[in-house]
């Protein structure tokens, strides 16, 4: 059963110790790369945070080229004259 909030879906960090840390860091490493996230502690003190980086998503050429197909076309003159338009502005600041 999916859970009624979205913040329910993510994972708990699990407290692990320096010393852990130092000794299993292999599996830990491991564990990473699996998506967990650690909180380490130093004689029960929480002193930092492991977490997973995020993985950038490939997106191939083809793919992109696919979903744009039914974009509107870009009218240069019209992107221009906005363009122009906003760097036109004063930039005086406004109120007193």
């Amino acid at each position: 059963m999916a859970p009624s909030h979205a913040c329910y879906a993510s994972r708990m960090r699990r407290e692990i110790t320096q010393r852990e840390l130092r000794n299993e860091s292999g599996e830990i490493m491991r564990e990473l790369d699996r998506g967990e996230s650690f909180v380490v502690t130093r004689n029960g003190v929480p002193v930092g945070e492991l977490t997973p980086m995020r993985r950038r998503r490939f997106v191939a050429a083809t793919a992109a080229i696919a979903a744009f197909a039914g974009a509107p076309g870009i009218d240069a003159k019209r992107l221009r004259n906005d363009l122009d338009a906003g760097i036109d502005q004063d930039p005086a600041p406004r109120g007193a």
